[in-house]
Formats: C-alpha cells, structure tokens, sequence
C-alpha cells in the first residue's frame, strides 16, 4: 500500500504545495533542499518546528483507522510519502516513511544517530558526537534510501492499494510499477485524473475517509 498526502489532508495537517511552488509561502528550495539548510538553517529549522507543532495537534482521521482495521485480515505494510506519524496513531503496525519522519531529529554528519524528536530543533542541538541536528527528513536532491525496504514489499504484495497521491512525484510514483501483472490495484483519489496505465487497476474517484472505508469494508467481507 502506498499513502501520500490526501490521506493526512483530512487530519488537518497542511501537506501540499500550491502551483506556485511554494509550501506555507515559503519556495520548495528554501526549506526542503540541502542548498536552503547550508543558505539558512535558521528559516529550515522554524518551518520545521512550526510542521512539527501542527502535528502534533492533529488526530488521524476514518481512513487511518480503517487501514489498521484490515489488519485483522491481511498482513498490511504502508509505504508512505507522508513525513507525519498518523498512520501508527491510527493503529497500523508496519509502516515504512520513505521521506523521513517529522518527529525525529537526524546528525548531519552521522547518518546513523536518529532522535525521536517532539520539541523544537534549535542551533545548537548537537547529537552525542557534537553535530547539529536537523529534520529527519529527505528533501530534494537527496537519496530515498528506504526504497530499498519498499520495493520488495510491492513485489510481494497480493494487493496493492495507492490512497491519496497522484503519482508524480518520483521515485514514490514508481513503485506501482514493481506489482505483479495479475495483482489487484486500486488508486483512490478525489481528484479527476489520468490514470498511469497499469494492468488491473480500478480507480475509486473519492476522498480517503470516503474511499479506504469503503474498500477496506470490501475486502474484509471476502
């Protein structure tokens, strides 16, 4: 399964982009690229702290919920774009963030110390060997290095469902293509869209609460 940013949208968490390119007013490359961290890691370091707070307000919403549900039938692993923590708030056991995790705190300079992080990230917080930290998170430019975990896990997988990406933003959209010919897929999305050409894809033209409770209902009744 593979979740992106309409799954969080109806929890309140501000995830998208608008088509200018700018993110909460700020430009893409100021917050969420290696150049804007090293230009101004003040600014980085408040938008995340500010992303980090909203989350922390936020709840997960009926399709979280319902996708811990199918659970009780199906061994589910959710590969998500999504840097926020609601999918585990919601109940699911298996999730794999392929953009990193908003409540951690990453060394940048030892790529092996990861902090569970709720507070804010300030100049000056170090990791035990003096580094500074910074968002977990991976931005533009930066390898997605738990593709690796990922794509077996679709390979493997009798199912395979995409809830609330549009599948443009690689290497995330393509994972979809490591499916087997004959393996079930839905892409359920509220957005009017063309889809990819996949064998044995259905399209469920809803938002995720709608969407995921419905599939889940079917698939639990099998």
């Amino acid at each position: 399964m593979l979740t992106g940013a309409g799954i969080s949208a109806e929890s309140g968490l501000k995830t998208f982009r608008d088509s200018n390119g700018l993110w909460e007013d700020h430009r893409i490359e100021d917050v969420a690229s290696p150049a804007g961290w090293y230009r101004n890691k003040q600014l980085v370091l408040d938008f995340y702290n500010q992303r980090r707070k909203q989350l922390l307000e936020c709840k997960p919403n009926r399709a979280h919920f319902a996708l811990a549900e199918l659970e009780e039938r199906y061994d589910v692993s959710i590969i998500t774009q999504n840097v926020d923590n609601l999918h585990e708030l919601g109940g699911s056991k298996h999730v794999v963030h392929l953009h990193g995790e908003l409540l951690k705190a990453l060394s940048t300079e030892y790529e092996d110390l990861i902090y569970d992080w709720q507070k804010d990230i300030l100049i000056g917080d170090t990791c035990e060997r003096g580094a500074q930290l910074r968002p977990y998170i991976v931005w533009f430019g930066e390898a997605v290095p738990k593709m690796e975990e990922a794509i077996p896990l679709v390979q493997q997988a009798d199912i395979f469902i995409v809830v609330g990406t549009s599948l443009v933003v690689y290497p995330a959209a393509g994972l979809i293509n490591y499916t087997h010919y004959e393996t079930p897929k839905w892409l359920i999305d509220p957005n009017d869209m063309a889809l990819p050409r996949i064998p044995n894809l259905k399209f469920i033209n809803e938002k995720a609460t709608v969407g995921v409770d419905y599939l889940v209902k079917q698939l639990l009744e099998r």
